[in-house]
């Protein structure tokens, strides 16, 4: 942690079966194996197939005082209700992750950054088609700054566990695609 203050938060969102909470499990995982203090909040809608899924993460190197956050510092979106939901309860300034092979419309808002990025294109193109969050999540690690990629393996192993070895090498490279096409391009509002 290197004795420098840390606290951001973030909400994943999109349809069920698309990896949010996972990616969010992973988050709080594995940042509170790197010390820091984290809440995992997640919220289903009532639909049985099909349904709205979200969460939100808060990571913080100080104890967290309230799991609720009303206005994030970043946004995963996988698909447009999600985007038009939770657009503007992003932060001005914020950052904004788009799924842009399913968020079929720009954001809307000029006061916060946008990567949109071809989650799903990406994910087949690694091999796993239904690793699109690992992607995305990559793309928001690679932004986000507070995880490193052995962090985020060690996350995986973790939450893997016995199945680690089938399933690891898979979603780090489709998490290796998200930050090699987030470091390439730019934010843009």
């Amino acid at each position: 942690m290197n004795g420098k203050s840390i606290y951001t938060s973030v909400i994943m969102a999109g349809f069920g079966g698309q990896g949010l909470m996972f990616i969010g499990k992973l988050l709080a995982y594995s940042a509170m194996k790197r010390g820091l203090h984290v809440t995992w909040i997640p919220s289903y809608g009532p639909e049985m197939r099909g349904g709205t899924a979200n969460c939100t993460v808060v990571v913080s190197s100080e104890p967290i005082g309230s799991p609720v956050i009303q206005k994030p510092e970043s946004l995963i979106v996988m698909n447009n209700p999600s985007l038009e939901a939770f657009e503007p309860r992003l932060k001005a300034g914020g950052l904004l992750f788009l799924n842009a092979d399913l968020v079929t419309r720009p954001a809307t808002r000029t006061d916060i950054n946008v990567i949109a990025l071809p989650a799903n294109d990406e994910a087949v193109r690694v091999g796993e088609h239904r690793a699109a969050n690992m992607v995305v999540f990559g793309a928001y690690v690679a932004r986000g700054g507070i995880l490193s990629r052995d962090d985020v393996a060690a996350g995986l192993s973790g939450l893997f566990g016995e199945k680690a070895a089938s399933k690891l090498e898979v979603n780090m490279k489709a998490f290796d695609a998200g930050v090699k096409y987030a470091q390439a391009a730019p934010a843009r509002a």
